[in-house]
């Protein structure tokens, strides 16, 4: 189904994603974030679709297709690092620690943080140019402690 998207991701010098399809990487990177710790709980799913909406000015119906098309991306790719590729190519940099920021929502959308979500955020934010002392501030904005 996204062997098109998937074959442009892997490319050896991908070109920037179009809107449409930098919005599905990030969606899919959340939902991938959100599976890390084999929990995707309700909460995680809506709040993917509250971020999507968000982000994008999406409707509640267009970001639940976004969610769902996002879950099916994620499933079928093969690993974290050429999402980040397609997200970091795609988007600017200033506007990087807001996927952080997004990405640390989905985490602690749960209630928990395992060492499974914590790897995987630590490698997204270094694939991302992010350092570890700023997705730390990111997480802190978003839990509230900043």
């Amino acid at each position: 189904m996204f062997g098109d998207f998937l074959r442009r991701l892997t490319e050896p010098d991908p070109a920037p994603l179009p809107d449409t399809d930098a919005r599905l990487a990030l969606t899919a990177l959340l939902v991938r974030v959100a599976r890390s710790d084999h929990d995707y709980a309700a909460a995680e799913a809506r709040l993917i679709e509250q971020i999507a909406s968000e982000r994008y000015g999406l409707s509640v119906a267009d970001a639940c297709a976004l969610r769902a098309e996002g879950e099916a991306l994620e499933a079928e790719a093969p690993d974290t690092v050429r999402f980040t590729r397609a997200i970091k190519d795609a988007v600017p940099y200033e506007d990087r620690l807001g996927v952080i920021e997004a990405l640390w929502k989905v985490v602690l959308a749960d209630g928990t943080r395992t060492d499974e979500e914590n790897a995987l955020l630590r490698l997204v934010a270094n694939l991302l140019g992010i350092t570890d002392t700023d997705s730390a501030m990111a997480r802190q904005r978003v839990d509230g402690r900043a």
